[in-house]
């Protein structure tokens, strides 16, 4: 596990499946089915857990929401300082 920077909220886990809902848990099996990975997880507060996903092949970054929606063209998207 990689330490969380946030005071109060344990890191994810090296197993991020464990805090994804199942719907994101379908739409990310059916997303690496076609070659996209995970980038990172995002947290934000009160909120549930948002999977930043990437295009291997095209470099595109599209969203996993909670409720297993896909959002390929996420407008609030900003990487932080030491994302990849």
């Amino acid at each position: 596990m990689s330490r969380e920077k946030r005071k109060g909220l344990p890191p994810v886990p090296d197993d991020l499946r464990q805090i994804l809902s199942l719907a994101q848990k379908i739409a990310l099996k059916e997303l690496e089915s076609f070659g996209w990975e995970v980038e990172y997880v995002r947290r934000p507060l009160f909120q549930e857990p948002r999977v930043i996903v990437r295009n291997p092949q095209t470099g595109k970054h599209s969203i996993v929401e909670a409720d297993g929606t896909v959002d390929h063209s996420p407008m609030d998207l900003v990487k932080r300082q030491g994302d990849t």
